[in-house]
Formats: C-alpha cells, structure tokens, sequence
C-alpha cells in the first residue's frame, strides 16, 4: 500500500497536471476536500497535505468560505530599487488594480526610527493592496508626516496614480533613499491577506527617502510573494571612479 507521502504527492500531481492541460480552468473551484479526499480514497488529512504542496506552489488558493480556487497566471513585477526622484509609475505593474486606504495615525514602534521622528508624532498611512484580477498580488503601507500628506483624497480610493501624484506635488525633492531587501516567511496576517501558504517566502523591502535637508519624509513597507516579484538595482559608476589607467 503506498505511503502517505507518495499518495500525497500523488494526488498533488494528479491535479497539477489537470490543471495544466486545462482539464480544471483558472478561476475555477475545486471539488470540496470531502468530495476530494473520498475520490482518491484518502483520509480528509491526506487530501489537504497535497493541497499545501499546490498552495505553496501558487497553483491553488484557498478563499475562506469559500473553498479552493485554481489560481490565475499571476504575472511577476520588477521592482526598481535605487530611486532619488518622484517615481513616474505605481510601486507595483500598471496592469494590476490598486487600492488604496489612507489612515491618520501616531507614529510607535518601529516608525518613529524609520521616520526619525518622537512617538506619537502625526503621521498618514497608505495601504495599498494590488489585485490580478480577483486575486491579491502584494502589500505596500507607505508613510508620510502629517504635513506632506495629501488632505484631498478619499479614505478609500482606486486610483492609486492620483493618490502617488498628490504626495509627490506635496514631498520635496529626494536626496536620498535607503532600501534594505530580505526575503522572510510572511507573517500569519500577509498570508491571509495575499492568500499564499505560510511556506511561501516573500520580499519585503523597506523603502526610506529623506529630502535634502536630512529630513524623513517617506517610509514604505513592501511585501511581495516570491512567485511573482523580481528586484533590481543598478550602479551609476561616476566619472571620478575610474583607474588612473582609464
């Protein structure tokens, strides 16, 4: 009789190759786990552990619920790291749908050494949540100082362009920006949210950009699946760097 992991890893490639021949269709729900589990003659434990194998492979998500849902082709994003001006283009790819939630709040915890700024200084948070379709695709909270903050935008807004051109006519020109990448498990909360297995890395970047007189005027915190994010930085080598040689 075969084991339980080899059934497992059975059933997930059953319904791997399903899927990619596309005998079961994107957005499409799967069959319940009791309807599942009974189909392939496995216990209903069984049956999910192969379904971990294909959420932590982005093939399947599961909507609380609701059920499990073959995923649509997610499309990956290059974010562009290394920025000194106003970005002329969202944090994340144009084709995605952004929404955006804006918050007054008092800066704790880690925002006040982010911000540079005492406790319960008055900040603005922007949540902004990305959408493929009907599916989550990444997490950005963007911080500013009360002042530089837009007074004109609704709570909830999906226009994430108008909301990024109000900050930027509000923010003063950028001398520098500090960006610290890591690639972590996600949190139980960005999980949920982005609908991904908690075995799924993420790329988180933290994103600072201080104006010229030193002073603090964005924070962002970015988190992005590892299926579908990419992270580029490019060196701007100066004339005066070269060898004597040269």
């Amino acid at each position: 009789m075969p084991s339980v992991p080899s059934r497992r890893h059975a059933i997930a490639d059953d319904i791997r190759t399903k899927i990619s021949t596309g005998r079961i269709k994107a957005g499409e729900r799967l069959p319940s786990e009791t309807q599942l589990a009974s189909g392939y003659s496995v216990s209903t434990a069984t049956l999910r552990s192969a379904l971990a194998i294909l959420h932590g492979e982005g093939l399947v998500e599961k909507i609380h619920g609701k059920g499990n849902f073959v995923r649509y082709p997610l499309c990956r994003i290059t974010y562009i790291g290394g920025e000194r001006t106003p970005r002329k283009k969202p944090l994340v790819d144009s084709a995605l749908r952004v929404s955006v939630r804006t918050t007054n709040l008092q800066a704790h915890g880690q925002l006040i050494g982010l911000l540079e700024v005492s406790a319960k200084s008055p900040l603005t948070e922007l949540l902004c949540l990305s959408h493929q379709g009907k599916s989550p695709h990444s997490i950005a909270r963007i911080y500013v100082p009360r002042d530089l903050a837009p007074t004109d935008v609704p709570t909830e807004s999906h226009c994430y362009e108008g909301v990024e051109a109000k900050l930027a006519e509000l923010r003063p020109p950028l001398a520098e920006v500090r960006e610290r990448v890591n690639a972590r498990p996600p949190t139980p909360e960005e999980a949920t949210t982005l609908r991904i297995s908690s075995a799924m890395p993420v790329l988180a970047i933290t994103r600072v950009a201080a104006d010229r007189t030193g002073r603090v005027v964005e924070a962002a915190l970015l988190v992005l699946p590892g299926d579908r994010a990419d992270a580029l930085f490019t060196t701007h080598h100066m004339a005066h760097e070269r060898t004597n040689g040269e």
